[in-house]
Formats: C-alpha cells, structure tokens, sequence
C-alpha cells in the first residue's frame, strides 16, 4: 500500500472512531490510557497490535501513530481500563486535585474572596466592589490630585465685611462626575497601598516616617461645584491658623489578608459624587481616589467579574454570600 492510501485509509479510521464517538463528548474524555512501561501515557481512542508495533488513533492529535509494542505497560493499561469502568478513583487525578486546592488556598491568603469567584488583585491598588446587573463587579479606582481653589473674589468680600474672619480654600478636582460610578448604594472599597506608596516618594536625609494607621481611609461627600467637585475645604485663620473640614461618610474598616483594608459605608448612601481619602492626623492627603454612586449608570469600563461560580462557596441562610 503507497503512503498516499495510508495516509487516505488512516483519515478515514479517524472520522469513523469520531462518530462512534457518543454525543455531546469529546474525543478526549473518550480516550483510553496507553500506558508505557516508563510511567508515561499516550491518550487514544482505540489501537490495534501489528507485530510489534501498536497502532493508536492519538485523542489530543486525532492521528494515527505507532510505538513499540515492547514499550508498552500492558498490566498497567489493563488495570487502568478497569478501574475505570468500575469508578475507582485515579491516584494521579487525586493528587492532581490535592495541588490544585492547595494553590487556591495560597491564592486566597495572598488575594482575598470579597464575592463568589471573585478575588482581588496581587498588587496594589484601591477597588470598589461593585452591583452591575446582579453581577458583582471590582472596578479599580484612579487616584486624582486635588487642586486647591483659593476662592479669592469671595475671601476679599468676606475680609471687607468682617475684617478678622477666616479665609478658606477649596480641595476640588475636576469635572462634574467621576469616571467610576457604583450601581450600589453600599459599594465596598478596598484599599491596598503596599506595593505603591499613596504620595509621590521624596528621597531625603531626613529620618524614616512613622508607619501610618491601618484605619486611615475614609470617605466624603463631594459637593458640586459647576464642572468641578469640592472634596474639602481648607480654613486660614487670622492668626495663620490652618483647618480642614470634609464631609465625612461614617464607615467601618476591617483588616483584611495581603495587606487588604476593607472600608464600607455604614449607611446606604445617596446619589451623587464621593471620594476615598487619606486623613493624617488632623490633614487629609490631596491625593483622592473619586467615584460616584449611579444606579442607572452605564457598565462601568474594565470591570474584573467573577471567574467561575462552580466552586463558590454555598450561600448562607438568607440566600446571599457577603464579602469578608
């Protein structure tokens, strides 16, 4: 027979092997175990001894190949076949499963689950955990640096009415809304500032700072200002006495595993412009992380969604999983 018909006559035995193939199966999740005697395994359909050679139709190539038959672990392939049909678990895949649990534990002690296949990211950032269309969502949020408006038309008409009054400031950022908007009314915010420090770093002689508290993340109330958003506003008193005041949000914050802050409202909020900040102490970083809540908003762009829900942890009584 020219290797041209061998070539034709092989085709052939590969589509047929495929239709006796039952539906809705794969040619893999047909094949059998062709063990060799080095602990290796060829995955096939069927084969057929010829002399000393086997044939196999390959289920990973759909080809014709051949081994020797000397190679060949037949004791092991026939235990196998058997143990098979009579469901006696495979060590291997045993094993194989023990590694792949082990890996998702070590997963979600560096990356908290905060919602049913959905964990957050190794590296550093702030997330909003997110409610778009029934479906959890994290959307990371961008840091903004806050503009100060010194108000001066205002603070010129105040000092002429009132000589010894207070002039003030205004943090705001730009634009009437943030690009991020929640469709939840209680979205969770985790914060993770580790791999990246919140204020540009300035190289200096000067003796380390201390660490700051873990806690230190909050969230205002950002009031509309025509295209801007004013964060906070900042008081000089005659006397150069400097103040801030925001519009706090109450909230709590839980320490989470890998470096992991949670922070959430304790109060459904309102509709309208927010951002995360960093109080210091009395001060508040210029640095902001903006977001607004908008349960009519469009999908908010990039949105980490969850991976699989097959191995989700069963919900509790009431039906819902929270995130820790």
């Amino acid at each position: 027979m020219s290797w041209l018909n061998r070539i034709a006559t092989g085709s052939v035995l590969a589509v047929l092997a495929l239709l006796l193939i039952p539906p809705g199966t794969t040619a893999q999740q047909a094949a059998k175990r062709l063990i060799l005697k080095d602990g290796s395994y060829q995955l096939a359909t069927q084969w057929e001894v010829k002399g000393d050679r086997v044939r196999y139709l390959s289920a990973e190539r759909n080809e014709w190949e051949e081994v020797p038959n000397s190679l060949v672990d037949w004791a092991a392939t026939d235990k196998y076949a058997k143990d098979r049909a009579a469901g006696v678990p495979d060590a291997a895949a045993a094993e194989i499963d023990k590694e792949v649990e082990a890996e998702r534990i070590e997963e979600e002690a560096r990356t908290p689950l905060v919602a049913p296949g959905l964990h957050l990211p190794e590296d550093g950032s702030v997330m909003l955990l997110d409610t778009f269309e029934s479906q959890p969502q994290l959307v990371q949020l961008q840091q903004t640096e806050g503009e100060l408006d010194k108000n001066t038309k205002s603070n010129v008409l105040r000092a002429a009415i009132n000589p010894i009054s207070s002039a003030h400031q205004n943090i705001e950022i730009e634009g009437p809304h943030a690009q991020i908007q929640a469709h939840t009314s209680l979205p969770a915010i985790y914060v993770n500032l580790q791999a990246s420090d919140s204020t540009p770093v300035v190289q200096s002689k000067k003796p380390q700072q201390p660490e700051q508290p873990w806690d230190r993340f909050h969230i205002v109330r950002a009031q509309s200002k025509k295209d801007r958003r004013v964060v906070a506003q900042v008081k000089v008193s005659p006397l150069k006495k400097v103040s801030q005041q925001e519009n706090l949000i109450p909230t709590t914050s839980q320490q989470l595993t890998g470096g992991w802050v949670k922070v959430t409202p304790t109060a459904a909020l309102d509709p309208g412009e927010y951002a995360v900040v960093e109080l210091m102490g009395n001060e508040m970083n210029a640095y902001v992380w903006d977001f607004g809540v908008n349960l009519s908003a469009p999908a908010n762009a990039g949105a980490l969604k969850p991976e699989s829900t097959a191995s989700a942890p069963n919900p509790g009584k009431d039906g819902k999983s929270a995130p820790p």
